[in-house]
């Protein structure tokens, strides 16, 4: 399940969607990435997320697929937000089930090391002094670049 929205969603409802009917699984892994109040040297207020709909699916939908192809997992949902969001609200859900909790944690955290540096996202940072575009960081690069070995 691939949503991208603006609006909020409820980490428990996201949860019951990957456990209802579902006995087959028994591990359960899920992220929330949340916006915080420091990235850069910078004291950041809000953060403005901005995406081409179509195509953000679509890298979205590919990445699934992928975790699909790598584990051996029930069920994976993906909600991300767009727009601008203020501090400590909720920017990303990635959750997955498998029948065994090392393949959900590993697929989980693939997805979201991926997702960070392949998703069309574009995130505008607004501090206390300014506004700025944020640029891809290195060390993300490399966490993703982990899974293509």
């Amino acid at each position: 399940m691939i949503k991208v929205q603006a609006e909020d969603f409820i980490v428990a409802d996201e949860y019951n969607k990957l456990i209802k009917d579902n006995q087959q699984d028994g591990a359960v892994v899920f992220f929330v990435g949340m916006v915080r109040d420091f990235n850069q040297n910078s004291k950041i207020t809000s953060l403005t997320l901005e995406h081409y709909p179509a195509m953000t699916e679509k890298s979205l939908a590919q990445l699934e697929v992928q975790a699909k192809q790598k584990w051996q997992l029930g069920r994976v949902s993906i909600v991300h937000r767009f727009g601008r969001l203020e501090l400590g609200e909720q920017i990303v859900f990635v959750g997955v089930t498998s029948m065994h909790r090392k393949s959900a944690f590993e697929a989980a955290e693939f997805i979201m090391d991926t997702l960070k540096t392949t998703a069309p996202f574009w995130k505008k940072e607004q501090t206390t002094d300014s506004e700025h575009w944020v640029e891809a960081k290195q060390s993300d690069t490399e966490q993703a670049q982990k899974w293509q070995e």
